[in-house]
């Protein structure tokens, strides 16, 4: 009993760390004179990365090499690619400020993330690079009927890519006003158009490369802010935590997880990020562009690594800030209030640990990183909802897999400038609205649509079309219907009074997913038409392929 108590302890402040993000990134932001190191290193960075899209349009002629740069990415590249794509502006920013406002608390956010990827490791990687070609949706159809399982992909792709973009458009806006001086709505334009640009002309490999770029730059930023303060404290944690707990308003509480009113909410948080992950469609297409099975299991092995790294250095930046930040009233709008008074709101403690402990230089450079950090997600998000519009609807279902090379690369270049003009404008229009749930409702689609349709579809002989189909749509939808009337969406965003929310948590995955699983296991076992026996028969098949890999290298050069 006791070790289950503390099992749910463990993930109890993540919601309330939820909130404090959503709070932090929806309220108003001061903006700040200009930072001339940042947009100078910013421009170095714009430039660098537009010479490599230049450098890989001239490689990108083939659809396999514009969704998948051609197979030829290696295992630590797509690895530390990953990490790029996975350690947004939200986990560098929002995890660390998370620290400085509630200690212990803000690391248990990220505990979620991390160990999403064991899961990707032993159930999800391997069968996937074997089975797949461009996306996720090639390997959930593979032996079922294509059109109705290509388009709940499709919808599944869309909706999480549209939430996890409406929420890094609106990040990046937030940080370039307040950095850069820049009004938000330019901010947005100028991420939207490179994003754009990266993605059209480039493909995965510019993407990759700019993912590459920005991982190296934001991995040696942290490294650099973590051993400054670590310095300062004569490399001993003990000493850094007793500081923090000297001038942290709440004292040694903050070396403590805190605790819930509704455990249920807690756990459902846990589901959608660790099971959210493995569902990602943007992290998903990431195991087609290495060689084979082997080096799709090392991806995952260096991201595990370059991940966990990243998220014990935001531990101790955010203990940073505490003792560094707090403490100087150069970085606090009134002293008089504490911490909470941080210029810029709560995910600003790491921008201004890098102005204490590296002066203006290196906060023009983390500045910087952090704006390359949301680029190089964005793009990663656009490549995946372009390809589920080009390759898996356009394709495979108007086309009937007939569809030429150049064409479908052509609609894939179309749908990325339409993704990015309606990134734009959403990320524009929802300036002030609570965006972290929109990145809690991104994991919690992929959790409840992506992650149960593909596993199934790979580890259950008895699946069906019609199984996957209604147990997928259940998922999606409930997942949709259970945020928006969520007391997160439903009160704080849409304005009813409080508690007149008709779903009381805050993260529906707990329940959704169920549903999602039930439907598919339901569904399939009512199903004794012939295309149902047709689909249980080639389970076979399908199992020997994806546990060994034969026949996938010569499905992947056609």
């Amino acid at each position: 009993m006791k070790r289950s108590t503390l099992a749910l302890a463990a993930f109890l402040p993540a919601l309330t760390a939820t909130q404090a993000l959503a709070d932090a990134v929806s309220g108003p932001v001061q903006q700040q004179a200009t930072n001339w190191h940042a947009i100078v290193m910013f421009g170095l960075f714009v430039l660098l990365t537009l010479g490599i899209t230049a450098w890989a349009a001239n490689r990108t002629k083939s659809a396999s090499q514009f969704y998948t740069a051609g197979g030829g990415i290696t295992g630590f590249q797509n690895g530390l690619a990953i990490a790029g794509d996975f350690m947004s502006a939200a986990s560098f920013l929002g995890i660390s400020g998370l620290v400085y406002m509630k200690g212990y608390d803000g690391l248990i956010y990220s505990i979620g993330w991390l160990v999403g990827w064991p899961i990707v490791t032993f159930l999800i990687a391997e069968p996937l690079r074997n089975l797949g070609k461009f996306t996720f949706a090639d390997v959930a159809s593979f032996r079922f009927k294509q059109t109705p399982i290509r388009v709940l992909a499709a919808f599944g792709t869309l909706v999480t890519v549209a939430f996890y973009l409406i929420a890094q458009m609106v990040g990046a806006g937030k940080l370039i006003q307040l950095l850069f001086g820049l009004q938000y709505s330019y901010a947005v334009v100028i991420v939207g158009v490179l994003m754009m640009l990266y993605v059209t002309f480039g493909g995965m490999v510019a993407t990759t490369w700019v993912q590459l770029i920005k991982a190296c730059l934001l991995l040696g930023g942290a490294t650099f802010m973590a051993l400054m303060v670590l310095l300062t404290f004569n490399f001993s944690p003990e000493a850094l935590f007793a500081k923090a707990v000297e001038v942290h308003p709440k004292g040694a509480a903050i070396m403590q997880p805190g605790t819930l009113a509704n455990p249920l909410s807690a756990i459902s948080l846990g589901l959608a990020l660790m099971f959210g992950t493995a569902g990602l469609p943007h992290i998903l297409m990431r195991f087609f562009t290495v060689a084979d099975a082997k080096e799709a299991r090392k991806s995952v092995f260096y991201a595990t690594g370059f991940i966990g790294y990243f998220y014990i250095l935001t531990f101790i930046i955010g203990f940073g800030a505490i003792t560094l930040v707090s403490t100087n009233p150069a970085f606090l709008t009134d002293p008089s209030k504490g911490l909470e008074a941080i210029r810029g709101g709560i995910n600003m403690p790491a921008i201004h640990l890098a102005d204490a402990v590296g002066g203006d230089v290196f906060l023009g450079f983390i500045a910087a990183v952090a704006f390359a950090t949301i680029l190089a997600v964005v793009s990663g998000l656009t490549l995946a909802g372009a390809s589920a519009i080009s390759h898996d609807l356009y394709a495979t279902v108007i086309k009937g897999g007939k569809a030429r090379e150049q064409d479908e690369i052509r609609v894939s270049k179309i749908t990325t400038i339409v993704l990015g003009i309606v990134a734009m404008v959403l990320g524009i229009t929802f300036e002030n609205v609570n965006v972290a749930f929109m990145v809690g409702l991104a994991f919690a689609i992929a959790a409840s649509c992506n992650f149960p349709v593909l596993l199934m579809s790979m580890m259950w002989r008895g699946m069906t079309t019609r199984g996957a189909v209604m147990g997928g749509y259940l998922g999606l939808i409930s997942a949709l219907l259970g945020v928006i009337f969520s007391p997160g969406v439903w009160e704080a965003v849409l304005g009813h009074p409080k508690g007149s929310a008709p779903f009381p948590y805050e993260n529906p995955a707990l329940f959704s997913m169920a549903l999602a699983f039930a439907g598919i296991w339901l569904f399939s076992k009512l199903d004794n038409s012939q295309r149902a026996a047709e689909d249980r028969a080639g389970f076979d098949d399908q199992y020997v392929r994806s546990q060994t890999g034969i026949g996938a290298t010569a499905a992947a050069k056609h």
